[in-house]
């Protein structure tokens, strides 16, 4: 199912809320050709997968169905779903795939950020003199992530589609420290990624609400056959499902039956 973000139910004297709403507001109001993109209608669904291995997962199911497959099987008669994304991408990356979009593109999703968080795991293993100094570090690391995923969900935007973004869920490192350790980790790249949709009105597609057990992941870190069938699930649910004309951030957990 989809869980909306209402942002907007708190009282008028929570200053938290009323700068949530702003920011979601100004982002409609921001795409004046919303509606009239939608209202151009379409024969059929085209969705096309941005980003990295989340959704280009076919090298780590050799035997089973990819995630585009999956999502091919879910779409309604006459739909299409396309594989743009590139195992290994970075935000940054994920903004050259962007342009060679297919011109019939209805839908869009976006999967980055965990190759971001590879690129600065060796600094979980560095040592620090006080916790400032190890915070100092990552909060280096979070604003080039900030700075160069603003500027992937911008090129987004401006496609003038209906677009989703998925968060980064929890590696099952076999070591428990390990994956703890990486866990609050993630935590700076997921806390930029819904905070940017959330700013610009764009789904949500919340990885961690649905992959969530060691079935899920053929690897420590990537999707499985049974994995991959999830997030196809919630993409599906997006293209079937979510209103953007509303220009309000909404989270699909939808494999997960809440």
């Amino acid at each position: 199912m989809m869980g909306n973000i209402h942002v907007h139910r708190s009282s008028p004297a929570n200053r938290r809320t009323f700068l949530s709403s702003a920011a979601v507001a100004a982002a409609a109001l921001s795409l004046p050709n919303r509606a009239s993109a939608v209202d151009k209608g379409s024969p059929s669904q085209h969705v096309v997968l941005f980003g990295d291995s989340i959704l280009d997962n076919g090298a780590y199911v050799p035997t089973g169905a990819d995630v585009v497959t999956q999502l091919r099987m879910r779409l309604p008669q006459g739909g299409r779903a396309t594989l743009a994304a590139v195992d290994g991408s970075v935000a940054s990356a994920v903004r050259l795939q962007l342009r060679g979009a297919p011109d019939d593109a209805t839908h869009i999703v976006v999967s980055a950020g965990g190759n971001d968080a590879l690129h600065c795991a060796h600094l979980l293993d560095e040592s620090a003199g006080s916790v400032a100094e190890a915070l100092g570090r990552l909060a280096v690391v979070r604003e080039q992530f900030v700075e160069d995923y603003r500027a992937l969900l911008d090129d987004v935007v401006a496609r003038g589609l209906p677009a989703a973004v998925c968060t980064i869920y929890d590696a099952h490192f076999p070591d428990m420290t390990e994956r703890r350790i990486a866990s609050v980790g993630l935590t700076i790249f997921n806390e930029c990624i819904t905070r940017e949709a959330a700013a610009r009105g764009l789904a949500l597609i919340d990885l961690r609400l649905i992959c969530r057990t060691n079935q899920d992941l053929a690897t420590p870190i990537e999707p499985s056959v049974i994995g991959g069938a999830k997030i196809a699930d919630a993409i599906a649910a997006f293209a079937s499902d979510y209103d953007w004309r509303k220009g309000r951030s909404e989270v699909l957990t939808r494999a997960i039956g809440l």
